[in-house]
């Protein structure tokens, strides 16, 4: 361990990282002995904080196991145990958000949000620039156009179904930017007079009927190459072009419509990256720094041909009068650090112990960060001198505070202004989603975010309840008043602490890429619950999210939402368990199949191809986004019905190894992967996925990092030994 170790300060660090990370400190002027000195004094300083908050979420899980299922049903009686014992705190009046300093993308329009994996470069690229999208491309290659009377893909070009995505995308004109007596499927050239869009219908100039819905173009007023419209505040571009393929038939020369899609990105460290020890974290911090400053590229292999691909230019625009000016080509980048939870071998004290990885990533995404807005980067994220850092896994108030304290520290160490490093909370955990005014109010300086999602907060809301009886089936804890609560309450909270005004009130993501048909018709119910950003799984889902921002006035929703809900703490209180379970044996049989193949599905390319987010088809063949979320939810399902007796350690096993060949069977076509079936001892995959689930009830707050981590480090360890597995 010596050699790959140097002293810094107090602190052994990880050779390689400190080498680059002084690197990083030079060009920020900042003197890394310096750097070092702080550091340490840092990271021992709130190491005993951080500490204490583990043992206070350890010391309230301890307090619910020894709950009755008497003791929860009268919700006033459950509700004041709670406020006793500090878990359910008083609730801070008149709190505002203060947030100073925002980008347009956070505090004035309301748009897609991707997240990706940041230590994949060619997602992580894609989801950059994936601030403008083809229309007619996302129509033309999903399901949202029907393949009937003859619109089918096919293998080359189909003029009927592109027919029917141009007619498609130009009705979507006409509500959102229409003409003064016309529809934009009538027009046989656009031009630009005086000031003026006009579109020329049977020899008649006509104009929009909203004028100011025009702000800039590209080309020759008499025939320009592209027009830049607007509509609540998220953009559309139209292009032209007489000898593109599509172009040259089109009465106008339209080729395509282009869509602002994506506003924002969440390049992630978190759930969706395998990063277990001081090389995977080397890679994250590298993609991240690489990424955010423009020089990441990417090469892979398409159609024979060998693409690079880079981070997209700004786009060139003129104004009305003809004034040059530029749109961002590119998403503005928020980063995901890790919680509070884990630690990793980067550095180490001198006891040899491992420091917290999240605060090691509060000061290496902040100095990346202060590169960005001091402009020594190929491009800039942040108009505003703002660094963006969603926090997740924060449990209750005081963590927010802790949260507040190390951004303080931090923004001290590296110099840089009270608040420059703002915080985006995740609202997915039990004591955040109750107590979440106060989280807000620790935070009120320096948040822009907030979010709900079904995934991570259904595993929380079983592990916390996990001795009070069995839970109900886990499709039906979609429809539970728990979960309609805490994704109401998530509303009201931000938009009584005006945060909607300046900045995000996130819904979470759309779990079936290829269901796009799907999406379009469903989600854009996360708007009309409040939303004003909501997550999407490929800049392709993130084109076709964009309708919905056009279709619904997010204002007026939010205001109006803000005169009807009310205060939903007992429905988040009314715990999920079956009071008397009379499931089938087929019944029974289907959840442990369906959990364990979704499991067994996401862990076996976890642990053993360091993918931390993918497209796992389910037991029926439907691909769906996995996380560690999702594997949070199913592990902790099958734990809850197996220590109530639902099911037995034997069925649990049996049901593994039955679904472990159904997972080999949909992955055989990997050349890399190693099959589970008759291997199940040396799997290191198949041994994880048993164990997230006999060991579920002890993981702390039914988190699967620590088990995925050590198994991780195990298959890899045995990797570099040259061990056959």
């Amino acid at each position: 361990m010596t050699e790959d170790y140097v002293t810094k300060a107090s602190l052994k660090v990880d050779r390689q990282f400190a080498e680059w990370l002084e690197h990083l400190l030079k060009r920020a002027d900042l003197d890394p002995e310096s750097f070092w000195e702080e550091a340490a004094l840092f990271l021992n300083r709130h190491h005993a904080t951080n500490d204490g908050l583990l043992r206070e979420r350890n010391d309230f899980q301890l307090m619910h196991d020894q709950l009755s299922s008497n003791e929860t049903d009268n919700l006033d009686e459950y509700r004041s145990f709670l406020a006793s014992s500090g878990y359910l705190e008083e609730k801070r009046d008149r709190v505002t958000v203060q947030t100073n300093n925002l980008d347009d993308e956070i505090c004035r329009q309301a748009g897609p949000q991707l997240v990706v994996p940041v230590n994949n470069e060619r997602y992580a690229l894609n989801a950059a620039n994936a601030r403008w999208g083809s229309l007619y491309d996302s129509l033309y290659g999903t399901d949202v156009i029907p393949e009937t009377e003859g619109r089918d893909k096919g293998s080359s070009y189909n003029p009927k179904r592109g027919d029917a995505v141009i007619a498609y995308s130009k009705g979507l004109l006409d509500e959102w930017v229409p003409l003064e007596g016309a529809s934009h499927k009538e027009v046989e050239g656009y031009r630009i007079n005086d000031g003026v869009l006009e579109g020329r219908v049977n020899d008649r100039w006509l104009s929009l009927k909203e004028k100011d819905q025009f702000v800039g173009y590209s080309g020759d007023d008499e025939k320009p190459a592209s027009i830049l419209l607007v509509h609540h505040r998220m953009h559309i571009d139209l292009l032209f072009d007489e000898e593109h393929p599509i172009g040259k038939t089109d009465p106008a020369g339209m080729k395509d419509i282009e869509l602002e899609g994506a506003t924002t990105v969440i390049a992630d460290f978190e759930d969706s990256v395998a990063a277990v020890d001081a090389e995977d974290k080397r890679d994250v911090y590298q993609k991240w720094h690489e990424l955010i400053e423009g020089s990441l590229t990417a090469e892979f292999q398409k159609l024979e041909k060998r693409i690079i691909r880079r981070l997209n230019e700004d786009r060139p625009y003129k104004d009305k009068q003809g004034n040059p000016f530029q749109m961002k080509g590119r998403s503005l980048l928020l980063v995901r650090n890790v919680g509070h939870l884990m630690r990793t071998d980067l550095i180490r004290f001198e006891d040899g112990s491992e420091a917290y990885e999240g605060m090691i990533d509060g000061l290496v995404t902040a100095l990346i960060g202060k590169l960005d807005i001091e402009g020594k980067g190929k491009v800039q994220n942040s108009l505003s001198g703002s660094i963006y850092i969603v926090k997740p896994k924060m449990h209750g108030s005081k963590e927010a505070a802790f949260t507040n304290a190390l951004f303080t520290d931090i923004e001290d160490l590296l110099k840089l202004e009270r608040h420059t490093i703002k915080v985006g909370v995740m609202d997915e955990e039990r004591r955040t989603s109750l107590n979440l005014t106060n989280c807000i109010e620790e935070v009120k300086d320096r948040i822009f975010f907030i979010n709900t999602g079904f995934l991570d907060r259904t595993g929380d809301e079983i592990h916390t309840s996990f001795k009070l009886g069995p839970m109900i089936r886990k499709g039906d804890m979609k429809h539970s008043a728990w979960l309609t609560g805490y994704e109401r309450s998530n509303v009201l909270n931000g938009l009584k602490t005006k945060l909607h005004e300046q900045g995000q009130i996130g819904k979470g993501m759309w779990a079936m890429p290829d269901e796009m048909k799907q999406m379009v018709d469903q989600k854009i119910g996360h708007l009309h619950a409040g939303g004003n950003t909501a997550w999407v799984p490929s800049p392709t889902a993130a084109v076709l999210h964009a309708i919905h921002y056009h279709q619904a006035d997010i204002d007026s929703i939010q205001a109006s939402l803000l005169e009807s809900l009310e205060e939903q703490t007992n429905e988040m209180l009314t715990i999920p368990i079956e009071k008397k379970p009379a499931w089938t044996e087929d019944e029974i049989r289907e959840e442990l199949e369906n959990n364990a193949q979704g499991i067994l599905g996401y862990v076996v390319r976890w642990v053993e191809h360091g993918v931390g987010c993918s497209k796992v088809p389910d037991i029926h063949g439907t691909g769906l986004m996995e996380d560690r979320a999702t594997l949070r939810i199913s592990s902790q399902h099958m734990a809850n019905w197996l220590y109530h007796g639902i099911v037995t350690e034997e069925q649990i096993k049996n049901v593994m190894k039955k679904m472990a060949k159904l997972v080999d069977r949909q992955n055989e076509a990997d050349p890399d992967y190693k099959p589970m079936n008759g291997r199940y001892e040396e799997s290191e995959a198949f041994q994880a996925a048993l164990e997230l689930v006999l060991k579920g009830q002890d993981q702390p707050s039914g988190y699967t990092e620590p088990i995925l981590h050590r198994r991780r480090k195990q298959y890899k360890q045995k990797q570099s030994q040259g061990v056959k597995m």
